[in-house]
């Protein structure tokens, strides 16, 4: 099968690679459309010891099942593998099962590939008339899903009026959807790059600025890095939650006084549990979240370029999306 090989620091090729065998309970799923995730940037860039190359990366995927009693079924992928018996396991808390483990990490390639094997739980239907493009934003906004869901559950009120969401990439604009999908009415966006600001405002009709424009109950740091920490920080109200789930860098920027002297919740948000998973993917369905439009479709052979363009800054929209279905004619192998 052809696929997207991260093949070390800033260099990806496509490469023809055995198509995954599935193992018991699993299936193999044709993949339609698979997003560039920030993570996915961040092994790209050689800063993600957990993913080294050669390694297929990607694992915000969507597609149709090849075999088996499932063939023909659209589907959308939960990539989060869990070993389904631990006390985290137990308790409906697989996102920080101990044995986790998730496409596009070893043991599992990822997804921007035309195949990729899944166990049978880490399936979701998808409507015959929902574009696999759009399915394929479930993980993400199943991220951003859960992270809403700590930052209501952390906070007092019920529910806040205002949240400050940092980062216009996707998680950040999902983090902002579901939070008003879960009632909140004043949600502001903070993201440097005016493209994004314009996109998000034109398509979303949501409000982005490149610094806050006041202090909110709820603040969600979708970047992860030491300067939005601190800016999170220092724009939280007394009392408020910072929900943590962007993994730009590890440390700095946290004001530990302030969150102490203010009595400030501070939480990490990593994933999703399965039940976040099918939340999200319902709400997408009943147009909860919105149009869903906010992505550029390209085939997987522009992969490399994409991930360029993503680096650069040039790209407006959140979210790019790979098909693996889209080769160029008379190559058997292509560096990209």
């Amino acid at each position: 099968m052809k696929a997207l090989v991260y093949e070390g620091v800033e260099t990806l090729a496509v490469r023809d690679i055995a198509a995954p065998t599935p193992a018991t309970g699993e299936h193999l799923v044709r993949i339609h459309a698979s997003g560039i995730c920030g993570s996915d940037m961040h092994a790209y860039l050689g800063h993600d010891d957990r993913r080294p190359a050669p390694l297929v990366l990607g694992h915000e995927a969507a597609g149709v099942v090849e075999t088996g009693p499932l063939q023909g079924k659209k589907v959308t992928i939960n990539p989060l593998v869990s070993c389904g018996t631990c006390d985290m396991c137990r308790v409906g808390r697989e996102n920080i099962c101990a044995d986790r483990q998730i496409i596009s990490m070893p043991p599992r390639e990822g997804a921007f590939a035309e195949y990729v094997a899944i166990p049978e739980a880490n399936l979701v239907y998808v409507p015959d008339t929902f574009p696999l493009e759009k399915a394929a934003l479930c993980e993400p906004l199943a991220v951003s899903w859960h992270a809403a869901k700590l930052a209501l559950k952390n906070q007092p009120d019920d529910p806040p009026q205002r949240a400050l969401v940092f980062g216009g990439g996707a998680i950040g604009l999902g983090a902002a959807l579901a939070l008003k999908a879960m009632g909140l009415t004043d949600i502001e966006i903070v993201d440097p790059n005016p493209l994004r600001r314009d996109f998000i405002k034109a398509r979303c009709k949501l409000h982005a600025a490149p610094a806050p424009q006041a202090s909110a109950p709820v603040v969600i740091d979708a970047v992860g890095y030491a300067a939005t920490r601190a800016a999170a920080s220092e724009w939280v109200t007394p009392g408020g939650v910072i929900v943590h789930v962007g993994l730009g860098e590890n440390t700095g920027g946290i004001d530990v006084r302030r969150l102490t002297l203010q009595e400030i919740t501070f939480v990490g948000s990593y994933t999703y549990t399965a039940q976040d998973f099918r939340e999200t993917a319902q709400a997408m369905f009943e147009g909860r979240l919105g149009m869903l439009d906010w992505f550029d479709v390209r085939p997987l052979h522009e992969g490399a370029q994409a991930f360029r363009d993503i680096r650069a800054g040039t790209t407006a929209a959140p979210k790019i999306v790979l098909d693996p279905r889209s080769q160029p004619v008379h190559e058997r192998t292509s560096d990209v």
